[in-house]
This record gives C-alpha cells, structure tokens and sequence, in this order.
C-alpha cells in the first residue's frame, strides 16, 4: 500500500478510535459531581471506573480471538457500536449501580476497540513502517485525552453531566460509516470458527472473582474473614482451571504456548506495570484537582492537559525515531526511566503543591507513557508467529487493563482509608459546633462536593485528599521499576518489514511448498520452537 492508500484506510480507525477515547476521558472531570448527585461513595467512584476496565479487560481476549477467524472489519464496527449503546444508556442512569451495569457494556466494546485496532494497523503497516505512523494515533490519543476532559468540563458547567455520554454519538455514526468506505483487508483463509467459550468463562470469572474482591475487602469484610477465603480461593481455583483448560483444549483461547516466547512474557509482565500508571494516574488526577484543589470540571480539564502533550509529544518524536533507526529498545528503557521520575514527583503531592510542579510532574509522567505504550504492542506484534497476532496483541492489552483495574482498585481502596483517617484527624481540631456540621455533611460517606461545604470543613477535606492522593501515587513507584527490570531484559531483536497480510500471505506458501516438496514427514521434523526460529520475514 502506498502511503496515501495507508492513511485512507487508518482514516475510519482513526476516528472509531477517537471516538472510544473521547467517549471515556469526556467524563473524567465531571465523576466527582455525578458520583455526588448519584449519592455514590468512594467505592462507588472507584467501580464506575473499574467496572469499564474489568468488562474492557475480560472481554479483550476474546475479542482477539474473533479477530483471528472472522471478519476484523465487522468485528470493529460490532465494538463500536456496542461501546455508543453503552455510553448513551449511562446518560440516563439514575443511581450509581445503573451507571456501572452501562460502563460494563461500555468496557466490553472497549476492549474490541482497543484490541481490533491494533490487529488491524498491524495488517496494514510493517512493524518497522509504524513509528511513522504513530504520530496520528498519538495526535488522536491527544486530542481525545485532552479535549475529552476539557469538553466534558465545558459541557458539565453549561448543560448538565449527563450529555457528556450523548456527545460522542454522532461522530460514532460518522466512523461506522467511514470504517465501511474505507477499510478494506483482504481476504484470507481463516481456521474453522472455534472458540473456546469454557476458558473464556474460566478467565473471566477467575479475575472478576478476584478484582470484586479486591474493592470490597477492609470495606464490607475483613482481609481474614470467610469470604475472604471463599473468594480468593474460588478465584485462584477458577485461574486454575482456565490454564489446565488452555493446555488442553485444540484452540485456546490465550494459547499458553506463547509464554515461551521471552519476549511476550517480559513484556506482559511490563504491560502489566503500565497499566496502574496509566489508568491509576488519570482516574486520581481529576480527584486531586476537583476535591484537592477545588477546580471545577472544566479548570480540571484544562489542569491534566501536561500529561496528554507529554504522551503525545513523545509517542511521536520516538515513534520517527524507531522508523529511521530501528532501534526500540532505548526508547522503551528511556520512557521507563522517565515514568519513574514522573511517579516519584506525583507521589510528593500534597493540597498545597504548586501547580508547575503538578504540571510538571505529569508532564514528565506522561512523556513516559507515551513512549513505552505503542511500543510493548509493536514488540510483541514482532517477535510473534503472524497466525497468533490476534490473540497475541489482544493479550498485551488484556494484561494492560487488568493491571489498570486492579491497580484502580487497590489504590482506590487505599485511598478511602487515608481520606477517612485524615479527614477525621482534621476535624479533631475544629471547634464543636463545626464538627456537628461536618457529621451531617460527611457522615454519609459519600464523595463531597467541595463548593457546598463551609469554608473550614472543605479545608479539612481538600487537605485530606490532597496527602492521600500524593501517597497513592506514591505507590506506583516500584510498578515502574518493575516495568523498566523487564524492558531491560528483553531480548533485542530487529523490526520486520513486512505487513501481518504479507507474513500471512508469505507463511502459506512455504507451508504449500514444503508440504508439496518435502512431504509431511519431513515437514514435521523442520518445524521448530516459536520464540527460536520464527524468522523476522514472517512476523508482522
């Protein structure tokens, strides 16, 4: 494909993309004052974002699957219009559990979104051609992680929150309509339909077991209680019996055979890692502005901007750089560096730090993003066998958001317990007749909202939020080291330079030659291990 052939058919991708992205940030900034007006607690603020994530997560491997045995073009057009229907349900929520049953259908068309378009862009685009590119899926990142907020402020202030879930609905149809005009993959032979549906639902209770679990411990019951007991060891049980079914069954869903490969294991263990920072530090950002620093929704928006151009900036520039050079490795290592330093400054966060160095800090958080994210994916997409490229990109993005969720769920967690105690050493220094007014205002242990609050209450809380915020991300430090151990030890291996469609194309006619010319006996005797002998020709 020519480059002008390659842009118009990223172009519909591009805005499904962009419209799953705005979709998800344009609520950032006001969550704080829906979970208020839904009467919603901390916890409730956490699954409302955990439960997009845990649907997006379990939901991602199987999205990845399909892609590998139907049409990839109508199963992104499926994706897509699953997520809308989920966002426009959300717009009529009238309590906090209605509005986490619609970001659960919202995450299962998220995870087609974000598996699907990763699939299809390595069918189109060589890994050693795709930095060039990167630049548009950065600038879409941008201005949908930016604008979302900003928009969602906007909207928020003027007409009410709930048209923050409506608005992506028109450019939704708008994409549906492009991915039909513009996208078209070729076709190829395709394995007889077969899915693993016991290990899919083995998996998917497995961590949803496990992640509930981990939001509702110290709140509903004990860390040493029954059901503690009964749900960390239905989850493990449950995990258990999804990896004895993925060895066993003729087409696995998570084949476990990929684990051999060094490469895809470091860098799910890394994925891993990214996912907390990146879905931890956007979900407390917009607490830290709104009840630590008493920004409105659209300030809040305008405030988070830093960290969208330092991802933006650096998946760019670096994404040229891999292009002309080949060279990934230093590009990831540097962008792990850089996210240790960009956590350890948010960790330092308190009420009253100062708004450059905030900004700073997520500038320099989000220049390390930008350069480990696209790039854990076009590693993998490398050093994989093209025939599992669904699966394979599918489970980087699957351990991604399972890191996201459970990072969100633990930090969320923590941080209940922090804004609670520091909240009641704060009001241990008012006067009586303020602390009858702060058990009235907060003794509901919903999330408060900060402009409603007299003057010296809303002091304690913003304070309060603000040092535990700053220890939450504190917290993401050694994730960050762990991701850069594993960037470290990944093995250096060159881009290839041939599209998934090619190496496709490419693997079924050796496979037709040897069959015709050596016979199967022979055929046998030469195939070798994945991770070894997989020649850089026949990756995508």
């Amino acid at each position: 494909m020519t480059h002008r052939e390659v842009l118009r058919a990223l172009s519909g991708l591009l805005m499904g993309m962009f419209v799953s992205i705005l979709a998800g940030t344009v609520v950032s900034t006001s969550l704080p004052l829906i979970i208020a007006d839904l009467g919603g607690s901390q916890s409730s603020y956490t699954w409302v974002v955990t439960a997009t994530m845990l649907a997006m997560a379990v939901s991602t491997p199987v999205w990845g699957k399909l892609a590998d045995i139907f049409n990839r073009k109508l199963l992104i057009q499926l994706a897509l219009t699953i997520f809308v229907l989920g966002s426009a349900a959300a717009g009529f929520s009238h309590s906090t559990d209605f509005l986490i049953g619609a970001r659960v259908v919202q995450g299962l068309g998220a995870g087609g979104l974000a598996a699907l378009s990763q699939i299809i862009l390595a069918d189109i685009i060589s890994p050693r051609e795709r930095g060039r590119y990167a630049g548009l899926f950065g600038a879409v990142m941008a201005v949908g992680s930016v604008g979302g907020p900003l928009l969602g402020g906007v909207i928020t202030d003027a007409i009410g929150w709930r048209w923050n879930f409506f608005v992506a609905m028109p450019v939704a149809i708008a994409a549906l309509i492009m991915l039909q005009l513009t996208l078209h993959l070729p076709k190829h032979d395709r394995p007889k339909p077969k899915i693993d549906y016991l290990g899919a639902v083995f998996i998917t209770a497995g961590i949803s077991m496990l992640l509930i679990w981990v939001s509702l411990v110290d709140h509903n019951f004990a860390w040493a209680s029954v059901e503690t007991a009964w749900m960390v060891g239905g989850s493990v049980l449950l995990l258990v019996l999804a990896v004895v079914t993925e060895l066993r069954v003729a087409n696995p869903l998570v084949p476990m055979t990929m684990f051999r490969n060094r490469t895809f294991t470091l860098t799910v263990i890394a994925s891993l890692a990214v996912g907390v920072l990146m879905f931890g530090t956007a979900v407390f950002l917009a607490q830290y502005m709104q009840l630590a620093r008493g920004a409105t929704p659209t300030e809040s928006g305008l405030l988070t901007i830093p960290m969208m151009v330092g991802l933006f900036t650096a998946s760019t520039v670096f994404g040229q750089v891999i292009t002309r050079t080949g060279r990934w490795k230093p590009v990831m290592v540097t962008g792990a560096v850089t996210a240790i330093v960009g956590s350890v400054m948010l960790g330092r966060l308190d009420g009253d730090s100062p708004m450059w160095f905030v900004s700073l800090a997520m500038l320099v958080l989000g220049a390390g993003l930008g350069m480990l994210m696209q790039n854990l994916v076009l590693v993998v997409q490398n050093s994989i066998a093209v025939e599992n490229l669904g699966v394979a990109t599918s489970a980087v993005t699957f351990f991604r958001t399972i890191g996201g969720t459970a990072g969100v769920s633990v930090l969320g967690s923590v941080l209940a317990l922090q804004v609670k105690d520091r909240i009641a050493e704060g009001l241990a220094t008012l006067d009586p007749e303020q602390q009858a007014q702060a058990a009235q205002a907060l003794g509901g242990g919903t999330v408060p909202k900060i402009a409603d609050l007299p003057p010296s209450i809303a002091s304690v809380v913003e304070h309060a939020y603000g040092s535990a915020i700053g220890h939450v991300f504190l917290l993401t430090v050694p994730l960050a080291l762990v991701a850069l151990i594993a960037i470290a030890l990944l093995p250096k291996q060159d881009l290839g330079t041939l599209t998934a469609v090619q190496a496709r194309a490419q693997a079924e006619e050796v496979a037709a030659d040897m069959a015709g010319i050596e016979g199967p006996q022979k055929t046998e005797e030469r195939r070798v291990d994945d991770d070894e002998a997989s020649p850089a020709t026949m990756r995508s």
